[in-house]
């Protein structure tokens, strides 16, 4: 528990820092959100003026960020300046499909990742040599060129998958989705499959493993008790560390098959200086960030138990 608490409050030490710095760099880049809401109109000084009073764009900015951070321990997110939506309401109608995309994506990684991790490090030959060549190919591929050449394949070419689109229900959303999660989930699949199989082979060489073989134990026991499980934390980090970041990469696939997501919204957000999103968005990714690593923690004691939680730590 004392760890927990630490953990947490930690995490919300960083929320408050990722916040302020995102508020201020908002503020700081080129334009201004009263600019775009005129649309490129010639408008007057004082139409300007009322506009920023509207929105409380002329108060100082301690101000402003203070009433925005206050608001959230009420619920209040504040409201787009774009669509006039409460940007509570208008993240909860497209979270459902990045955290259902994210989360395809990360079985994938976990699955795909680590099983072809494992074929490559206790097989060895043919299979290791088709393993770290995919892997080559796929951490070199970048997710959006990916994403076009699985849609040109598998849906253009093969008619398997649709392009665009999130689905209705349980089935047709893993449907719609499949395409999406595997382009997001294949630099990620690359380098977890390079990591255990790595560590995999310098775990079959360890003191301990070749204690086991002299002392005549099953090649199965040896493969999965010895070899196997002591090579997963590393493994475990780097998996924490990817899934963690699916959530901010996936706006570049929910761009390229047109998902109606959170990764969308705030690149449009972005361009258009729609404050309130950016920083509800961006406070959520810290959120998703931290809490994945706390999990990632907290399994190293299920991996292997020899590894405890002590104060300090």
């Amino acid at each position: 528990m004392r760890f927990l608490v630490r953990r947490l409050l930690a995490l919300g030490g960083v929320l408050i820092a990722s916040s302020m710095i995102v508020f201020g760099a908002l503020y700081l880049a080129p334009g201004s959100p009263e600019q775009f809401l005129v649309q490129g109109r010639t408008v007057s000084p004082e139409v300007l003026d009322a506009i920023r009073a509207q929105y409380s764009l002329d108060d100082p900015l301690p101000v402003r960020y203070w009433n925005w951070l206050s608001g959230l321990f009420t619920g209040d997110m504040g409201r787009s300046l774009l669509t006039q939506q409460d940007v509570g309401a208008l993240l909860a109608s497209r979270i459902p499909t990045t955290l259902s995309l994210a989360a395809y994506a990360a079985l994938l990684i976990i699955v795909g990742g680590i099983g072809l991790g494992i074929l490559a490090g206790t097989r060895g030959g043919v299979a290791e040599r088709i393993v770290i060549f995919a892997s080559n190919l796929g951490i070199a591929v970048p997710t959006f060129f990916a994403a076009l050449v699985l849609m040109a394949v598998f849906s253009v070419g093969l008619g398997w998958f649709p392009v665009f689109g999130a689905g209705e229900g349980a089935v047709d959303r893993v449907w719609h989705l499949t395409l999406p999660a595997l382009a997001l989930s294949l630099p990620s699949i690359a380098v977890i499959a390079r990591i255990t199989r790595t560590a995999i082979v310098e775990e079959s060489e360890s003191e301990h493993v070749l204690i086991a073989v002299a002392r005549g134990l099953p090649k199965r026991i040896i493969l999965w008790r010895h070899t196997v499980r002591n090579s997963l934390l590393p493994v475990t980090t780097a998996v924490g560390m990817h899934i963690a970041g699916l959530v901010a990469g996936a706006f570049v696939v929910e761009y390229a098959f047109t998902l109606d997501g959170i990764g969308a919204l705030l690149v449009n957000s972005v361009q258009r200086k729609d404050f309130a999103v950016v920083q509800a968005i961006a406070l959520i990714m810290v959120i998703a960030f931290g809490v994945v690593n706390l999990l990632v923690d907290l399994l190293y004691t299920v991996i292997d138990p020899r590894v405890r939680l002590k104060k300090g730590q």
